[in-house]
């Protein structure tokens, strides 16, 4: 028997009280760490903030109106234009050099960074090629396992090379974490995911090996900056001069804040312009130190809540196709998170990943409404029977 709902009533508005409150702390966290910034206007990157939020809301709106059983029809479609967009940016003059890197494509008006929606669409491709094959298989033997394994890779390798060329290491990871995500879900057995994680380890393990035995052809697989980032992240205080500069004084900060925090607008090194780009990558660090350990508890409880309201739409929707999308934007978004603030703290190397709904900017922040969109979507189409049976959620 179904228990029926109407659309308004189907949507998650614990998931909607999250995402609003993500927001406010990002407004708070962009004012007071990019005023620096602008003297003239301490407002000026809130303001393009709030035009984005709207942007993405207006977004995250417009696909949750569409069924997403019709994501079907435009994954392979979608997965063309974003590798093509890839190429472009690699391989044309429209492909932005900054910073070291070739990640934006410049469109006159605009700049976007395609691996950003990149994202999206491997996810709609993934869980298009799981339903597929998942939903029709008869038997779960190894063969049927290793065909899985073997679509996955072919179709998540291309974005994850060609992001890894530009180079964006960061972005290629998370490319990484959707696919080993959407892996788990589609219930490959646990040996050949085992398998997988220890040829991880070995190919980590090789390359550190390669770099105390033979660092000419190390130097060929690893970039000098990446190199660089590894050193910094090892021993920062070795290297605070140089590249482990970012990594000492986020730290620092983060420490000072301790209980309570200094206050709104009063942390030292938030205020002083010695964490470079800190509205972005290390937005963490504001939290940090000017709400203390009171402020970050706060943000992470936030994650964990919205996490686990993601959790619980993907267990309970009776739609194959809406349970991978929905895993997949869990792969996507936790990898995100736990990144970003263990680079601030030191536990992991940093990477140019920006913390989920909290950082400044334009690409990654449409990419992540348009996430939230697609898990809503997946919401509000679900329906709930009251005596469910297996058969019933086929």
């Amino acid at each position: 028997m179904e228990e029926r709902k109407t659309g308004f009533q189907q949507i998650d508005y614990t998931l909607l009280f999250l995402l609003f409150v993500l927001m406010c702390i990002s407004l708070l966290a962009i004012y007071s760490g990019s005023g620096q910034y602008f003297s003239n206007d301490p407002t000026y990157y809130v303001k393009r903030q709030v035009i984005w939020f709207v942007v993405g809301i207006v977004v995250m709106v417009g696909v949750m109106l569409i069924d997403y059983d019709l994501f079907k029809n435009f994954s392979i479609p979608l997965y063309g234009i974003g590798i093509t967009l890839l190429l472009l940016v690699a391989y044309s003059p429209l492909g932005v050099f900054r910073n070291g890197s070739q990640r934006w494509l410049d469109l006159g008006p605009a700049e976007i960074q395609p691996s950003e929606f990149m994202k999206i669409f491997l996810i709609i491709a993934l869980a298009h090629m799981l339903y597929r094959v998942t939903a029709n298989r008869v038997t779960k033997d190894l063969k049927s396992d290793l065909i899985i394994v073997g679509q996955v890779v072919a179709i998540g390798l291309p974005p994850f090379f060609l992001i890894l060329r530009q180079p964006d290491l960061g972005t290629a990871l998370v490319i990484a974490s959707i696919m080993g995500t959407m892996l788990l879900m589609s219930g490959v057995a646990w040996r050949i995911l085992l398998f997988l994680g220890l040829s991880v380890v070995a190919g980590i393990t090789s390359l550190v090996w390669l770099h105390n035995h033979n660092f000419e052809l190390f130097s060929k697989i690893i970039a000098s900056h990446q190199l660089d980032r590894i050193y910094g992240w090892l021993d920062p205080y070795e290297h605070q001069g140089s590249f482990g500069y970012q990594l000492v004084n986020a730290m620092r900060g983060i420490g000072s804040g301790q209980l309570h925090g200094s206050g709104f607008m009063q942390g030292v090194q938030t205020q002083s312009d010695r964490i470079p780009e800190i509205h972005t990558d290390f937005i963490f660090t504001v939290i940090g130190e000017e709400f203390g350990f009171i402020g970050a508890t706060i943000l992470i409880v936030t994650y964990f809540l919205l996490f686990y309201r993601m959790i619980i739409i993907a267990l309970t929707c009776n739609n194959l196709f809406g349970t991978y999308l929905v895993s997949g934007v869990i792969g996507l978004l936790v990898f995100q998170v736990f990144q970003n603030i263990a680079m601030t703290i030191g536990l992991m190397p940093i990477t140019g990943l920006a913390l989920p709904f909290i950082s400044y900017g334009g690409s990654a922040l449409l990419t992540n409404m348009l996430a939230m969109g697609i898990i809503l979507n997946v919401n509000i189409r679900t329906r709930h029977y009251m005596f469910e049976t297996e058969e019933s959620s086929m």
